[in-house]
């Protein structure tokens, strides 16, 4: 049966959703605060969300959406928002005067539940590679304490859903039979969604191994977004192209890093982070040619794929003009799942993600003192994640024979 074989993922969102509604309603008024503690980046979405279900589709990228994801962001929470308007309910923000924003009671759940794909994904892949149940168990736990961060405490669903449908894609190219046409429908899916998982495609495509395979796997990845971003770009072209291009951040509010200053600015103290984003492109074309290189030498393992793909998601913190908590989490969750071969890396990759997590949130807002602690704690995951160099990297011999990535690939 499903569930019991997804029991892991599926107590976890349980939990997720309940500490996530009890720790943003409850907690806050136990300790004496006069409002409650949910996360103000979500409201922008789903008035996007809303806008999208009523087609009103020049408003996308409009204010007060804030949208600059494509527009799949808004897509996965069509459904919350079509049942807050059949019952009536109001989509307006967090304010002093609203302190108690109602459409939360509905919204949050709806979110925090969503972003538990990821961790469906990341138990699929692990009894794909057939890990231990005790190590399934441990890497689900470690996940969720991550996923915290992206879902409850920042209200970023797209990020937690498009890496989620980026691991089902991963693990579409996995096992005896790999299907490269539903991989590529998959990572559109997750692209369409939340664009940053394009870090990870240099990598899955040295993994496709025959070059044939990837015009067509990129014509798949591809269309989703083409599609909606033209449809968006038809209704209200400036607004869309503004957004998805410039990508604006916000240095006053969230992170400076040592890049704030070399980015463009763009009027009120914004700055643009795209330019650094195509830089962390460049860097992720890297990663696909040193895992190129690496396979070369060596038989091919998925948790090598998986760990040079939880770095091309990384590098996108270390080039980022204007830093949030919640962008170290793709990076954290792809690893985790990386080091779940073993123990002696589980174990300290899931401290470590842990670690990151919540170190990541603290108010700090010195461009080193919080950019280089944060970048630090990261690359330290991603070494505990990384497995020891040759065939299985001791790895017990049924694992490495039973999963696939590709043409002689095996699992480790």
């Amino acid at each position: 049966m499903w569930l019991v074989r997804r029991i892991f993922p599926a107590l976890a969102t349980i939990v997720l959703v309940v500490y996530g509604m009890i720790s943003t309603t409850w907690g806050p008024r136990l300790m004496g605060h006069t409002a409650w503690a949910v996360p103000d980046d979500l409201w922008g979405t789903l008035t996007a969300a809303q806008r999208l279900l009523h087609l009103r589709l020049s408003g996308l990228y409009t204010p007060p959406t804030g949208l600059v994801a494509f527009p799949g962001a808004a897509v996965i929470l069509v459904p919350v928002v079509a049942l807050m308007d059949a019952a009536g309910m109001s989509l307006a923000p967090q304010t002093a005067q609203h302190p108690y924003p109602g459409s939360w009671l509905v919204a949050g759940p709806y979110e925090i539940a969503i972003s538990c794909l990821a961790l469906f994904a990341i138990d699929f892949l692990s009894e794909r590679r057939s890990i231990s149940i005790p190590r399934r168990l441990v890497l689900t736990v470690a996940s969720a304490v991550a996923l915290w961060s992206v879902s409850v405490r920042w209200g970023h669903p797209e990020d937690a859903v498009a890496v989620g449908l980026l691991l089902y894609g991963i693990g579409a190219l996995t096992g005896r039979e790999a299907h490269p046409a539903r991989a590529g429908w998959l990572i559109g899916a997750a692209v369409v969604v939340q664009p940053l998982v394009l870090l990870a495609l240099p990598v899955i495509l040295v993994s496709l191994g025959e070059p044939r395979r990837v015009p067509g796997f990129l014509g798949r990845a591809a269309l989703p977004s083409a599609v909606a971003v033209g449809i968006a770009g038809a209704a209200n072209w400036h607004a869309t192209i503004t957004a998805v291009t410039s990508q604006p951040n916000y240095p006053a509010i969230d992170h400076p890093t040592p890049w704030t200053s070399l980015a463009p600015h763009l009027g009120n103290g914004d700055v643009a982070g795209g330019p650094g984003r195509m830089l962390a492109i460049a860097f992720a074309c890297g990663c696909g040619v040193a895992y190129w290189y690496q396979r070369r030498r060596e038989p091919g393992e998925l948790s090598d794929l998986l760990w040079w793909v939880a770095v091309a998601l990384a590098v996108r913190c270390v080039f980022e003009a204007v830093m949030v908590a919640y962008y170290v989490w793709p990076a954290l969750a792809v690893a985790l799942v990386a080091a779940a071969g073993s123990w002696s890396r589980l174990i300290p990759t899931g401290i470590a993600a842990a670690v990151v997590t919540f170190v990541a949130q603290a108010p700090w807002r010195d461009p080193w003192g919080w950019w280089a602690p944060v970048i630090a704690g990261l690359a330290l995951t991603l070494f505990c994640a990384r497995r020891a160099s040759g065939p299985s990297g001791g790895l017990d011999r049924h694992q490495a024979a039973v999963a696939e990535v590709g043409p002689g690939l095996g699992g480790g």
